[in-house]
C-alpha cells in the first residue's frame, strides 16, 4: 500500500493539508497582530528540525509541489513554510485563521466548512500537489486533529464535487516512506 501511496502522490493532483512543526508552550494573545511574532506562538528549536525534515523527504521522495505554497498568515505556519520548502513563494491566506477559530467560534462553523470544501475540491495542475500549512482541527471536526507536521492527503474531485481524504500521515509514517525498500 505504501509504495502505491508514493506512486500516487508522484502522479500529482493532491492536496497535502500540513499542519505546522512543533510551536512553543503558550497560549496566543488575544489580539494577534500577524506581523508581530511576539504576539503568537512561534515554532520551538524541535519545530523547526522538524520543518526542515519534512522538505527533505519530500525532496527526497520526489513529491512535486505547486508553488504557491499556501499558509496561515501564523508566524509558525510561515516560518514552517520557508524551512521545509526554502526560497520558494509563500501564498498567505487569511481564510486558514478561520481554521484556527473553529473551537472558539462556533457561529462561522457552516460558512468556514463551505470554504474549506470549496477550497479542498481544487485539484491542483496535473503533475504537482498543493501543500498547505496551516493548523489541526478539533477532535471529529473538519479535517481533525492532526499531529506535528502531520500532512493530511485529500483527493480534490473538482468544484462542488467534494474532496475524499485519502491518508493522515504522521511525520514519522512520512519518514517510513523514505526507508521503505
Amino acid at each position: 500500500m505504501e509504495k502505491s501511496l508514493l506512486n500516487l502522490l508522484r502522479e500529482g493532483g493532491w492536496i497535502l493539508y500540513v499542519r505546522h512543526g512543533e510551536a512553543t508552550v503558550g497560549e496566543d494573545q488575544p489580539y494577534i497582530h500577524f506581523q508581530n511574532c511576539y504576539t503568537q506562538r512561534n515554532l520551538s528549536e524541535l519545530g523547526r528540525r522538524q520543518a526542515i525534515y519534512y522538505g527533505d523527504m519530500i525532496r527526497y521522495l520526489r513529491i512535486p509541489i505547486r508553488l504557491p505554497i499556501q499558509a496561515s498568515p501564523f508566524c509558525r505556519t510561515i516560518e514552517t513554510a520557508q524551512l521545509a520548502f526554502g526560497c520558494v513563494p509563500v501564498q498567505i491566506h487569511p481564510f486558514w485563521f478561520e481554521v484556527y477559530q473553529l473551537d472558539k467560534n462556533s457561529l462561522r462553523k457552516e460558512q468556514t466548512f463551505n470554504t474549506l470544501r470549496s477550497i479542498l475540491e481544487m485539484k491542483p495542475p496535473k503533475g504537482t500537489n498543493q501543500v498547505i500549512i496551516a493548523h489541526g482541527f478539533p477532535d471529529n471536526i473538519g479535517l481533525g486533529q492532526i499531529s506535528n507536521m502531520g500532512t493530511v492527503i485529500v483527493r480534490p474531485l473538482g468544484i462542488g464535487k467534494g474532496y475524499e481524504v485519502l491518508k493522515k500521515l504522521s511525520l514519522e509514517d512520512l519518514a517510513a516512506l523514505v526507508s521503505s525498500p
